[in-house]
């Protein structure tokens, strides 16, 4: 029988696990809550754009800046980890900048740890937008991750992008490789996988999670949990061919498109002749005259006596 555990022992495990995933959440820092990536007004154009050494639009520098790795704007000096020492004194501003770094363009402070360790594993280190391939030397803008394929997006095209992440590149839901339903998805391939199809000899899949696309190795999830679409073909550019010319096809739908309205207009013009040819027809022939004439004869010895629609009213009655 094993031993029951005691208070003591229940808490001091209970920090231990609170302790550890503490550390797992700060190396998993979320990329817009990260120092590089955070929001900064300029003190000269009062134009707002991400942490950066110097500004975008007007190129000059700020009076506080902002640690891209650890976030501080002032050195208190509480340790001796910093590399130029200011013993009694708090540094800020550019006494507490050590060096600027070359993928996210923000200040990092003179601590040991922070220019050691910020370079290896910045953030935006390999950031450009998956919609206009801008990185971050491009814009002035903040840079994204999509919640869905996990790509950087800037500021522009964040919105845009979520809302049509989730649509399937095939017509149906069915996997890939064979004719079965596709359970798996990956949204980065934007492709559905079944049970088998799914395994993949390259890719290991890690203990307690889904397992990884065969062909990207991004963590794929299941088509049920989320809000999947098929790709719908617009503007007709599945008439046009491979070697039509424009784009996609376009010009072989426009041409088709102005053949068949010249068709339509054709029909039309043939319709209006046949109907006017009727008309004229008719006008030529008199027997509609002639008939006419004899429902007028056989009406006119018919007396109906004095009624309203001849002129008579209840109110000239003769008096007797």
């Amino acid at each position: 029988m094993p031993k029951k555990k005691t208070g003591a022992r229940k808490k001091a495990e209970n920090r231990r696990e609170r302790e550890k995933q503490i550390r797992a959440s700060r190396a998993n820092i979320d990329l817009a809550k990260h120092p590089c990536n955070a929001s900064m007004e300029c003190d000269k154009c009062q134009r707002r754009q991400k942490n950066r050494a110097f500004c975008y639009f007007c190129n000059s520098v700020q009076k506080l800046p902002i640690c891209a790795q650890c976030g501080k704007t002032k050195c208190m000096m509480k340790s001796s980890d910093c590399v130029i020492k200011h013993a009694g004194v708090y540094s800020t501003g550019l006494a507490m900048v050590g060096a600027i770094c070359d993928f996210c363009e923000a200040w990092v402070c003179h601590g040991r740890k922070c220019l050691s360790t910020h370079a290896c594993i910045c953030p935006l280190a390999d950031a450009e937008c998956i919609e206009c391939e801008r990185s971050v030397w491009d814009h002035g803008g903040r840079m994204f991750a999509c919640s869905f394929c996990h790509n950087f997006l800037c500021e522009d095209d964040q919105f845009e992008h979520q809302a049509s992440c989730q649509v399937l590149e095939a017509e149906t839901f069915k996997c890939v490789s064979c004719n079965r339903l596709g359970q798996h998805s990956c949204l980065r391939c934007k492709a559905c996988f079944c049970d088998d199809h799914v395994r993949s000899k390259v890719f290991k899949q890690e203990k307690g999670k889904e397992p990884p696309c065969p062909k990207c190795g991004h963590e794929t999830q299941q088509t049920k949990d989320l809000s999947m679409s098929t790709r719908s073909l617009k503007f007709g550019r599945q008439t046009g061919g491979e070697d039509a010319d424009g784009a996609s096809g376009y010009d072989a739908y426009w041409k088709n498109l102005s053949s068949s309205k010249a068709g339509d207009a054709g029909d039309r013009d043939d319709e209006y002749d046949e109907y006017e040819a009727e008309d004229d027809d008719e006008d030529d022939d008199g027997g509609g005259k002639d008939s006419d004439t004899e429902t007028t004869d056989v009406f006119s010895n018919l007396s109906l006596g004095r009624t309203y629609a001849s002129g008579y009213a209840h109110y000239e009655e003769p008096e007797d």
